[in-house]
């Protein structure tokens, strides 16, 4: 088994939490993504996507969505239950995640691959060129902003997003919020947003943060 990585990438990087979480060791790939590896003919090779993470099991079989990773984990190490204990835990984890990436981690990714010079010419990831649509990345600000307010919401009287335990949910959130400190100028947590704040504060410090 390994993990093709790169290490501080924010797909990557929800795989790499996870695991800590978990306390999940496996061995990893690192792909350069700045120097373009995913798009080399060996890394196509391995995923047409062009994308990371990439898990490949012992007998070849290749995951190539990080929550598809993530599920893999939860299933064969059911502990800690970052999906949930139970039905109507597990479905409100799955829909809280859904809406963390949805709303914020696309978000933040529409703004950023619209925005960034260094992207120009590859505003969405993958096999594919796409121009920037600077219009598209305004109104990935715009979305950022909307989800900020939507977590300061739901956060209001509760610990985490989906709950009284720490899940999977919260990772997607917490990356979505770290990425958008990519942003040029950054979005950062408004001063309007005192259960944002404090549910940040609280995720980030934990050790698996530091994966």
């Amino acid at each position: 088994m390994k993990l093709y990585d790169c290490a501080g990438a924010p797909s990557p990087r929800r795989v790499s939490v996870f695991l800590a979480e978990k306390g999940i060791a496996v061995p990893r790939v690192q792909v350069d993504l700045r120097a373009g590896e995913q798009l080399t003919p060996e890394f196509r090779a391995v995923n047409p996507e062009c994308t990371v993470p990439v898990l490949e099991l012992d007998d070849g079989t290749r995951i190539m969505d990080p929550i598809g990773i993530c599920v893999y984990f939860e299933t064969v190490q059911p502990e800690p239950p970052l999906f949930g204990a139970g039905a109507a835990h597990k479905a409100l984890i799955v829909s809280a995640q859904r809406q963390a990436e949805r709303d914020g981690f696309y978000a933040v990714m529409e703004a950023f691959r619209n925005s960034t010079p260094g992207l120009a010419g590859r505003a969405l990831p993958g096999p594919r060129d796409y121009a920037q649509i600077p219009a598209l990345a305004e109104r990935g600000r715009s979305r950022v902003l909307h989800f900020f307010d939507a977590l300061n919401a739901r956060l209001a009287g509760r610990e985490f997003l989906a709950g009284p335990r720490y899940s999977v949910a919260d990772i997607t959130a917490m990356i979505a919020v770290e990425f958008a400190g990519w942003l040029k100028p950054k979005l950062t947590i408004p001063e309007g947003c005192p259960h944002l704040a404090r549910w940040y504060a609280a995720v980030s410090a934990r050790p698996s943060a530091k994966a």
